[in-house]
């Protein structure tokens, strides 16, 4: 069995074996080999009880969605984050800026999760905010300053021992010394070109100019793509402050990101952006630009690069757009089809707060995009925050899945059930 996995991994890596640092941890050294760890228990957590009901009485009452569509409680998953759906539809991994990641799993197909359970529990994760699958079944997961592949997921999620190896070796995602709790939330997806794209926010409101050459290297503030066994890292993108959230469209293969713009310069400036890119090396602006066409005044006497990239779309400022995905199914109106469903997580630093929903973003045959609020109701009446959307993920069935990281839950949107 042990050489059936191995062969079966190299084969679909169609690369060399993935080698290991030499200060690889213990226990990730053993699963790399296929050695016992020694550890057999697992944290589950309760889908049922007061808890549950809470969230599932703050759906019912406050959370609005379009007509012939309805939101449900899917799974009560603590510090839920960033999504990755199993591409053989059997288990959610999720994400969270702690140090777990958590699997969902729906055993009786009823539409609600059974099960919630942590991820690979011999593993010590350091903000493992984003997982990415590959249509093959490879579990990739971004941390702060590591990306680990794990080949079989699917298939050995249901041990605490899984097959785990460096895509990327800790500390060398970006420098030890440029390691920051700030902006350290990264996300990846693997692209139409079978590279994987892994995002580097920066760590500063707006970096030094003496930063700017070490990050434009390191793609730190930008995109990465790599060659699925870790080798070929190039910086795809350039120009960006702090994404948490990407994917590629269906038919085109461009890619679309949300990016956090500055704080501190005022309530309504600058906005949000959600991003399109045709090509590689293609630069959004940051940190000439705060957002949208705002300098920023740390860089106001400083001529911008040419050719730059300005937003698809603006949003609303401080929103905090983070995750977002390309609707594919086949459950949703037509109208949906190709469409982007995006969270805003909320703003934390304006007098009024704004966010906390979820849009949907229309984009014609010319590629213009328009974005419209689709869920809403977690930011209530007297600015509190019911809950704070984070992710969205969809279901083989068509339906969406939502994360919400101050809830600890995710949410299930469908339609016509």
């Amino acid at each position: 069995m042990r050489q059936l996995i191995i062969t079966a991994a190299c084969m679909a890596l169609a690369a060399p074996a993935l080698a290991q640092s030499p200060d690889v941890p213990d226990n990730l050294e053993k699963l790399s080999n296929f050695q016992s760890t020694g550890v057999t228990e697992f944290t589950y957590i309760e889908q049922d009880g007061e808890f549950a009901e809470g969230i599932k009485k703050i759906l019912a009452n406050d959370i609005t969605v379009p007509e012939g569509f309805k939101i449900e409680l899917y799974a009560v998953v603590p510090d839920a984050r960033t999504m990755a759906v199993g591409p053989q539809g059997i288990v959610t991994f999720v994400g969270t800026r702690k140090d777990k990641v958590w699997a969902v799993t729906d055993r009786n197909k009823d539409r609600v999760a059974d099960e919630v359970k942590n991820f690979a529990p011999s593993l010590t994760f350091s903000i493992p905010n984003g997982p990415c699958f590959s249509k093959d079944g490879f579990l990739y997961i971004a941390e702060q300053n590591r990306v680990l592949l794990f080949p079989a997921a699917e298939f050995f999620y249901e041990s605490p021992d899984v097959a785990a190896f460096n895509l990327i070796a800790q500390g060398e995602l970006i420098p030890p010394e440029e390691e920051s709790y700030n902006h350290s939330a990264r996300v990846c997806k693997v692209g139409p070109d079978d590279k994987v794209y892994v995002s580097l926010g920066q760590p500063f409101n707006v970096p030094p100019q003496e930063k700017s050459d070490l990050y434009n290297e390191q793609g730190i503030g930008g995109i990465i793509r790599l060659n699925r066994d870790g080798t070929g890292r190039e910086v795809y993108t350039y120009g960006i402050r702090n994404s948490v959230g990407h994917d590629f469209h269906p038919e085109t293969g461009e890619l679309w990101f949300t990016d956090n713009q500055v704080d501190g310069m005022g309530d309504d400036i600058p906005p949000g952006e959600l991003n399109r890119q045709t090509a590689a090396g293609q630069n959004f602006g940051f940190p000439w630009y705060g957002g949208g066409d705002t300098r920023t005044t740390e860089y106001a006497s400083e001529t911008p690069p040419e050719n730059l990239i300005f937003p698809a779309v603006e949003t609303v400022a401080h929103a905090a757009d983070l995750g977002m995905t390309f609707y594919s199914g086949d459950m949703f109106p037509a109208k949906y089809k190709n469409a982007i469903f995006s969270a805003q997580h909320g703003s934390w630093n304006r007098t009024t707060p704004v966010g906390a929903r979820v849009m949907v973003t229309f984009i014609d045959e010319e590629g213009n995009a328009t974005m419209e609020p689709f869920a809403e109701g977690w930011l209530d009446e007297n600015g509190e925050y019911l809950g704070r959307p984070m992710d969205v993920a969809q279901l083989r069935d068509g339906s969406i899945l939502v994360s919400d990281d101050l809830a600890g839950a995710l949410y299930r949107i469908s339609y016509g059930e």
